[in-house]
């Protein structure tokens, strides 16, 4: 029993890990002989015929069996695998509210789901009920006077572009791979290469309809509700799902991009952050192969700023153009014969990424016309595949260069290709949203942070190699009191290890207030 509720255990509480339903019950808890992931026993609870009855007498669908099911059994990181019970395809608000209500009396989890683009499992539904949001992806309003866009919150972003491009029209921030839906880029943050300038997606909301965890519909902003526009936002599903969302907008441009390549990550790294304390840029973000070719992009989204950035600021960069650039990487392979086919993986990276981003179908007169396509669909062609590792760490400005040449040292150490993506993120003053999030507790005015993608398609690892190497990553981040952007899921065991009992405990707290009987994605968290 917990608080005289029976059946539902208690997440702070240690329990018998040999019982046949052995899931692990402290958020810092860890399964043995399993590489150290943390990972829920899938529910078997027999509320299930009682709970299916009374939504289907309220007239909710829900679909059962292994043709409904199954394409639900991973996510995008490909690593975590389970069922749920059966699937809800939500058509309203009022769909979703009969569902958590049914999820509270009967205590069945139920997870949600938007373009399942995590890689914890954090969208896996662990039996239970699975809400798929992508059923909800209307654009309800645009208004051209305020500037703002009302939407569906199960809509992928690339859906949304396409609506606001045939007014003229854009979203402000957005994460690169916009196949993700818009309610779950809320509940985690969002970024993007214009985050150092413009914040996370979380940061351009205006305003919230929630369901609560209980079933109350909810409309919340910062005026109305805030308590709980605080709590939603960035929060990791735990305290209410999020249907329909009020973003900023603005005119659509087509964007000027640069390239200046380095063979130091540190001196790439320190040109970023140059960047972001001047607001030299309207875009900027750093992309590499390997260690060894350093890739910092900078673009404008008129030619106004690209003019200003060549006056004031060009001249304090110390990268060089691709040419001069490619001369300096075949004087050093020259001269190390015997590291030939490095120089041959990054040459053919080089020929196969990079024209990606200047497809002449989406370019006109020297200008990107739709980043939408052109970063999504590298995004997928280049980094997505049946597994996908992607640890990250975020830091303060004074702690990040320190993070990611750590991080990249575990990556040398584990794999002989992967990536790196480095990002600034602004931050609106200190939000009760950044707590227990994303963004690391120190920062001030900027964040950065890193993902650290080893090349997985033409390599076969054991799971548990992969995880030995994300734990070391996120021990990287417990030991600089850092933060993490995919926290949840299989990493929850660190989540305590990060930001300590006290903020943790609090937390848990609220949760359990919204949540009484912690149904709603309950093995995120907590």
């Amino acid at each position: 029993m917990r608080d005289g509720r029976p059946g539902v255990p208690n997440p702070l509480q240690t329990t018998d890990s040999s019982k046949k339903d052995s899931r692990p019950s402290a958020p810092g808890s860890l399964w043995p002989g399993l590489g150290g992931r943390t990972i829920p026993g899938r529910w078997n609870g027999d509320q299930w015929p009682s709970f299916v009855a009374a939504l289907r007498g309220k007239g909710v669908l829900i679909h059962e069996g292994r043709p409904d099911t199954s394409i639900y059994v991973s996510d995008a990181g490909g690593l975590a695998h389970c069922l749920p019970h059966g699937v809800v395809r939500p058509s309203s608000a009022a769909d979703i509210s009969e569902v958590l209500k049914a999820a509270q009396m009967y205590e069945v989890p139920v997870t949600t789901r938007g373009g399942g683009l995590t890689t914890e499992g954090e969208s896996v539904a662990f039996g239970g009920l699975l809400l798929d949001m992508s059923s909800m992806n209307r654009v309800i309003a645009v208004d051209t006077e305020r500037m703002t866009v009302r939407t569906e919150a199960g809509i992928f972003w690339h859906q949304l572009a396409e609506t606001l491009r045939r007014d003229g029209l854009d979203y402000l921030s957005a994460p690169l791979n916009l196949t993700s839906s818009v309610g779950g880029t809320l509940g985690v943050g969002g970024i993007d290469i214009n985050s150092p300038r413009l914040g996370c997606s979380a940061d351009q909301c205006m305003a919230l309809e929630v369901v609560t965890p209980t079933g109350e519909i909810v409309e919340c902003s910062e005026a109305e509700n805030p308590d709980l526009f605080e709590r939603v936002l960035l929060g990791y599903g735990q305290f209410g799902v999020i249907t329909e969302a009020t973003l900023k907008i603005r005119p659509f441009t087509p964007i000027i991009m640069k390239y200046f390549y380095y063979a130091s990550l540190r001196t790439a790294m320190e040109d970023l952050q140059f960047i972001a304390r001047e607001d030299a840029a309207d875009y900027s973000g750093i992309l590499t192969i390997m260690d060894k070719a350093i890739n910092l992009l900078v673009a404008f989204d008129s030619d106004e700023r690209g003019h200003e950035f060549n006056r004031r600021f060009r001249r304090h960069l110390r990268g060089h153009g691709e040419a001069y650039f490619g001369l300096r990487m075949a004087g050093h392979y020259l001269l190390r014969p015997w590291q030939f086919k490095e120089a041959a993986y990054l040459i053919g990276r080089r020929l196969k990424l990079f024209p990606e981003f200047s497809r002449p179908e989406y370019m006109h007169n020297g200008k990107i016309t739709d980043r939408t396509v052109v970063f999504s669909r590298a995004v997928w062609k280049f980094w997505g595949g049946s597994t996908m590792v992607i640890p990250d760490l975020a830091a303060s400005e004074e702690k990040f260069i320190e993070a990611v040449e750590r991080g990249n040292a575990v990556c040398r150490k584990y794999f002989r290709h992967y990536t790196l993506y480095c990002v600034g993120i602004k931050l609106s003053g200190r939000k009760e949203r950044y707590e227990m999030s994303c963004i690391p507790p120190d920062a001030q005015e900027i964040a950065f942070g890193c993902e650290f993608e080893p090349m997985l398609r033409e390599t076969d690892h054991s799971r548990d190699y992969l995880q030995s190497f994300k734990n070391e990553i996120y021990d990287i981040g417990v030991d600089m009191g850092l933060s993490y952007y995919r926290f949840g899921g299989m990493m929850k065991g660190y989540i305590r290890k990060a930001f300590g009992d006290e903020l943790v405990d609090r937390h848990y707290a609220m949760k359990l207030k919204a949540d009484p009987a912690m149904v709603l994605n309950r093995d995120v968290i907590f």
